[in-house]
């Protein structure tokens, strides 16, 4: 069960009747429209772990599910943007080896091993382009560890590390399954470190250059 919860920002009143819906990784299936109950709840009956919410038909959530996601809005028409604190501007220097990768009609610019040159270039559309140029066949799996590094480097200023996403996903999926071993099967061009940052759009860690 994934709850929804949208209140207004400035005095914590809960938004009534406004609908929601789930946008699901990793095939963008979208669930029924839900509206949020008294309390400005709307509850999904949904087994994803990550995706985006819809308020309104508006973008206000990217990233991993829990059990419950807070939203808080400063009014019921408020714009998105999901700049947030991620990385922009070009990267690139004179003499660097770049490369193109087509996303939907156009080019996009790598260094040669895949990572942006430009990170605010990144959309879902370069993830699936990058993935299918590097032979990754995505799963939901794959979009949960994207959605954390994104997340996480919002969050703290700096790329996860694999002990980071250990100590996550070993509570997401198990012992076994959210392993050091298990995340480098899932990324195995350079583990979740250097491929999974490469998709999600993030820099190099240090060391890599």
């Amino acid at each position: 069960m994934i709850t929804v919860n949208v209140f207004m920002r400035a005095t914590g009143e809960p938004l009534k009747r406004m609908p929601v819906l789930l946008e699901l990784d990793p095939d963008g299936r979208r669930t029924e429209l839900v509206d949020t109950d008294r309390s400005g709840r709307a509850r999904f009956a949904s087994s994803a772990e990550s995706g985006k919410v819809l308020v309104a038909g508006v973008e206000r959530y990217q990233g991993l599910f829990a059990e419950e996601i807070p939203i808080g809005l400063w009014s019921v028409v408020e714009s998105t943007d999901d700049a947030g604190d991620l990385p922009h501007g070009s990267n690139a220097y004179s003499g660097m080896e770049t490369r193109m990768v087509p996303v939907d009609g156009r080019a996009v610019q790598t260094d040669s091993e895949g990572y942006l040159v430009d990170p605010s270039d990144w959309s879902e559309a370069f993830v699936r382009a990058l993935a299918e140029s590097e032979g990754l066949t995505l799963t939901a799996r794959h979009w949960a560890v994207i959605r954390f590094l994104r997340e996480h480097y919002r969050r703290h200023g700096s790329q996860a590390s694999v002990r980071d996403m250990v100590r996550h996903f070993r509570t997401q999926w198990g012992p076994t399954d959210g392993d050091s071993a298990a995340l480098h099967r899932l990324f195995p061009r350079g583990g979740p470190q250097k491929q999974g940052n490469r998709l999600a759009g993030l820099l190099r860690t240090k060391g890599e250059h």
